[in-house]
C-alpha cells in the first residue's frame, strides 16, 4: 500500500515541533509493516529569510525536500494572503498540492490514497487534489478545523463539502465525531481512531536524579505547549497567586513568550516560574517524570498528545474538560478536571490531585489502552477498505 499524507502541519528542518504529533502517527503506521508513504507538506511561500520577519522567515528557510526518518517529505510553497487568505487558502492549497502529487507521480510514486490531516484549509484541498488526480482521500480531524472554522459559513460549506466527497472522515476523539454529526456529516462516515502514545519512549524516568537535575524542589507543575493563548499558560501563570508552594515549568515557545513573562513578574510569581524553551521529543520524558502534575489550561483540543506524555511517564494531569480531554482523563488516577477554565478553578484541581495524589505506577497503567497498536491497526482496515471501493474512490456515500 502507497499512502501520500498531505498536510500543512508535519515537521521539517526549521520547526521540528510543528504538527510532530501526524509525524507520529505516520512513523507508527510504517512501523506496523505492508506500508509505504511519503508526504507533501506544503509551507507559505515568503522570500526573505531575515530574522525580523519571525515566522514567515522560518517558511522561507524551509528547504524544498528533505527526509526524516527515512521518510521522504516535499515542501511545495503556496501563496498565503493576509486578511482573505483563509477564503482562498484551499484552492491555493490544492494548487500547490498537486504538482508537488504529479511531481512524485512522475517520479515513481503512483499512490493509492491521500492521508489528510486537518479538514480546513488542508483537507479541503486534498479532496480537491484527490478529484484531479483520480485518488482517493481519508480526512483527519484533530480539532480546532472543527472546534472553530466551522463558525464560519464559508469555511463551515467547504468542510461539509470535502466530508461528503472524501472517501472517509477520520476523528481522532468521540468529541469530534459528535461535533462533526451535528454539523451534518452522517456518523457511519465517520471512524475514530484516537492518538496514542509511544510507551517505550514515554516511560518513567528515575525521579530523584531528573529533580536534582532540574534544581526542583517541592510541588512542581509542568506546562507544555506552544506560548499562544489557546493553551492557557497565563491561566497557569496566574493559577500560582493560590498556590504559594508551587513553582510552574513551562515548556514551548511562541509570540506570547514576552508577555507571560511580563505576566508573571506583574503578578509576583516571577521566580516560581520558569521559561524552558522548546524541548526535543526525546528529552520531554525526563521534563514529565520530574514534575509533579502536567497542567493543560486549554480553550479548545482535540486529543491533546501531552496528556497521554505526561500519564506514561507516571505524571497524572490537571487539565480542561475541553475537547477529547474528559475521554482521557477518565479515571481518577489519570488526573482531574478543573471546573471551568480559570485560574481558581486550576489552583483548586491542583489542590485536589495533590490530596489524593495517585500511583505514579497507576498513573502510568492507564494509558495501556492509548499504545499505537490499536491506532495503526485501524488505519491499516479503513486504508484497505477505502483503496478496495470503486464507490469509496468516487468519494460517495
Amino acid at each position: 500500500m502507497k499512502i501520500l499524507t498531505c498536510t500543512t502541519l508535519y515537521p521539517n528542518a526549521r520547526q521540528p515541533r510543528h504538527g510532530v504529533f501526524v509525524e507520529q502517527r505516520l512513523r507508527q503506521l510504517l512501523a506496523a509493516g505492508g506500508v509505504e508513504a511519503r508526504v507533501v507538506a506544503p509551507v507559505p511561500w515568503f522570500p526573505w529569510r531575515h530574522a525580523r520577519f519571525g515566522r514567515y522567515a522560518e517558511y522561507a528557510a524551509v528547504p524544498a525536500t528533505e527526509t526524516r526518518h527515512g521518510i521522504h517529505i516535499a515542501h511545495p510553497r503556496f501563496a498565503s494572503i493576509p486578511k482573505v487568505g483563509m477564503n482562498l487558502a484551499p484552492a491555493l492549497l490544492a494548487r500547490a498540492a498537486v504538482r508537488a502529487l504529479r511531481a512524485m507521480q512522475a517520479d515513481g510514486y503512483d499512490f493509492d490514497i491521500i492521508d489528510a490531516h486537518y479538514f480546513y484549509p488542508d483537507g479541503v484541498a486534498a479532496v480537491m487534489a484527490g478529484e484531479r488526480l483520480g485518488r482517493p482521500v481519508v480526512v483527519t480531524a484533530r480539532g480546532t478545523d472543527i472546534n472553530l472554522f466551522p463558525r464560519y459559513a464559508g469555511a463551515r460549506r467547504r468542510i461539509l463539502w470535502a466530508a461528503g466527497r472524501a472517501a472517509a472522515v477520520v476523528t481522532v476523539c468521540q468529541a469530534l465525531k459528535d461535533r462533526l454529526i451535528e454539523l451534518g456529516v452522517p456518523a457511519a462516515r465517520i471512524t475514530v481512531l484516537r492518538n496514542g502514545v509511544d510507551r517505550a519512549l514515554f516511560a518513567p524516568r528515575d525521579r530523584v536524579v531528573e529533580r536534582e537535575r532540574l534544581g526542583l524542589d517541592g510541588l512542581t507543575l509542568l506546562s507544555v505547549g506552544n506560548l499562544i493563548p489557546l493553551k492557557g499558560h497565563d491561566i497557569a501563570i496566574r493559577a500560582l497567586a493560590g498556590i504559594e508552594d508551587a513553582r510552574l515549568l513551562i515548556i514551548g515557545d511562541g509570540a506570547e513568550r514576552r508577555s507571560l513573562g511580563e505576566l508573571a513578574a506583574a503578578l509576583g510569581v516571577g521566580e516560581r516560574v520558569r521559561f524552558v524553551g522548546p524541548v526535543p521529543q526525546a528529552e520531554l520524558p525526563r521534563y514529565y517524570s520530574a514534575a509533579d502534575m502536567l497542567v493543560l489550561a486549554s480553550a479548545r483540543e482535540g486529543m491533546a498528545n501531552v496528556l497521554l506524555e505526561a500519564m506514561a511517564c507516571g505524571t497524572p494531569v490537571v487539565a480542561t474538560a475541553v475537547g477529547g480531554t474528559p475521554e482521557v482523563v477518565a479515571a481518577p488516577a489519570a488526573g482531574a478536571l478543573m471546573a471551568e477554565r480559570s485560574p481558581q478553578a486550576l489552583a483548586a484541581a491542583v489542590r485536589d490531585l495533590q490530596a489524593r495524589y495517585p500511583d505514579r505506577a497507576a498513573v502510568r497503567r492507564h494509558t495501556e489502552a492509548y499504545g499505537w497498536e490499536q491506532t495503526s491497526r485501524g488505519q491499516l482496515e479503513l486504508f484497505r477498505r477505502v483503496i478496495a471501493s470503486p464507490v469509496a474512490r468516487q468519494g460517495e456515500a
